[in-house]
């Protein structure tokens, strides 16, 4: 069957939308108003911290100047988050899907503590302790059959960086110069850092403002059969020269849209890499750790990528820990008798031992915990509880894959999608919508009965 082209360099206008937290409710134009405009919006009862602090803070994906109050959390406690006025919320998206053992969990707790006593850090350079090097011993046995070098970092952002110069410079001590560029796609997303802004299309939308200080990428949409396939082949052979490598979010795209794609489509992108000899990087920070039903989501396609990156429920959301994992191929490039030929990065706080300790301990709970189970009843019970979306005038699509539901809107804006969080608020379930989607992310440790009050309460407020 015939299909209409799908790729497109950087100079294309189509663009990935992903959250950007911005109501319109109000229009002010001197800045010095900004405390007063968040004070009406706040209840009566704010703290006093929160009072205070709102005139200092900066928050993430949020338009200052009309952003509303973030409500205050007293506690968390399994799949709860507890407002400071008692109020109980369902978390549906695990704390920007990391959070995959729920909140609190005991055997964490316990093994950080035990950390804490002992050692919350210390440098990693040129010192080495126990929590880093078995993790690092454990992830490489657990990742695609040939990821054995473990490069620490405390971000998913900083993780992708590191890929990238990894890639770039793998190249480079081969005596490659002309390597320089990344194949990325529309709907990706990789993170806030310069670099990883680079990897989604950015003549339009949230980093727009960047575009002339960002290195320009080539930028497709992922094929989807075999037409396309052959297309996206002629384009790599045509660009393998000048492509350092290729990134992709395997079988779900996140932050730009949270799209599905078939294993069979992530295998073939794979094998072509590997043709025309260009590095294959699967960002998996937010797909790793069972978020689709395996292990690493490269598992289901039965590839192993030169470089991988994971991060968010790698200590099971306790603390920030991520990593960059390459083959013998891309690491041996970097063994050399000239120090330049050294991968030349450092963040202060990698490896942290408390981190790595909430990294050891969530990984006891999958080797002790039947999450592929789990895991299928999640799958199964969002099929079921969100199917009624499907008859819904407003509702494009309803889709599921593992731990991750997906209700795709026909019309939505930002001011209806905040809308949507505040009815959701007052429901008692904790749900983000953004650009056109609403979305479930639970911990795998959620109960039959939350996650039914999410997947019912969604149906509800659609109607």
């Amino acid at each position: 069957m015939q299909e209409k082209s799908k790729f497109h360099l950087l100079s294309s206008k189509e663009h990935v939308r992903i959250p950007f937290e911005m109501t319109g409710k109000f229009q002010i134009a001197n800045s010095k108003f900004q405390h007063i405009i968040r004070s009406m919006n706040a209840d009566k009862n704010t703290p006093k911290w929160l009072d205070e602090g709102l005139q200092n803070i900066w928050l993430p994906y949020a338009q200052m100047q009309t952003a509303p109050t973030p409500l205050p959390v007293s506690h968390t406690s399994g799949t709860k988050i507890i407002l400071d006025d008692g109020r109980e919320l369902i978390d549906g998206i695990s704390s920007w899907w990391s959070a995959c053992h729920g909140y609190n969990h005991p055997h964490i707790i316990s093994e950080m503590e035990k950390q804490l006593k002992i050692m919350p850090h210390v440098m990693f350079a040129g010192l080495a302790h126990k929590p880093a090097y078995h993790l690092a011993n454990r992830l490489a046995k657990i990742t695609p059959e040939g990821l054995n070098h473990v490069f620490f970092s405390d971000s998913g952002s900083v993780a992708v960086e590191v890929a990238m110069k990894m890639a770039a410079q793998y190249w480079h001590n081969k005596g490659d110069h002309k390597r320089n560029r990344f194949i990325c796609f529309k709907n990706g997303y990789h993170g806030d850092t310069m670099g990883a802004m680079s990897l989604a299309d950015p003549d339009d939308g949230m980093h727009k403002a960047f575009t002339k200080y960002m290195p320009k990428q080539y930028v497709m949409e992922i094929p989807t059969g075999e037409y396309s396939l052959a297309e996206f082949e002629e384009l790599l052979e045509g660009i393998s020269k000048t492509t350092a490598a290729l990134i992709i979010e395997p079988l779900v795209q996140g932050a730009g849209g949270l799209k599905f794609y078939s294993a069979d489509i992530l295998a073939e992108i794979r094998r072509l890499c590997a043709k025309y000899e260009i590095l294959f990087i699967a960002d998996e920070i937010a797909t790793g750790f069972m978020r689709t039903g395996s292990m690493f989501a490269c598992d289901e396609a039965g590839i192993t990528p030169d470089i991988m990156c994971v991060g968010k429920s790698l200590t099971g959301g306790a603390i920030g820990l991520a990593a960059t994992i390459a083959t013998d191929k891309v690491f041996d490039a970097f063994l050399s008798d000239n120090l330049e030929n050294a991968l030349m990065h450092g963040p202060t706080y990698m490896a942290n031992p408390l981190a790595c300790a909430a990294a050891n301990a969530s990984l006891d709970l999958f080797e002790r915990e039947d999450y592929i189970s789990k895991i299928e009843a999640i799958e199964n019970q969002l099929r079921e509880g969100l199917a009624p979306c499907k008859s819904l005038e407003n509702v494009a699509d309803v889709r599921v894959k593992g731990a991750i539901g997906v209700v795709q809107l026909k019309n939505a804006d930002w001011g209806y999608m905040f809308e949507l969080r505040e009815k959701f608020i007052t429901k008692g379930v904790w749900l983000r919508p953004f650009g056109d989607i609403i979305y479930i992310m639970p911990a795998f440790t959620i109960e039959n009965e939350d996650l039914s009050k999410l997947t019912s309460t969604i149906c509800k407020i659609l109607k």
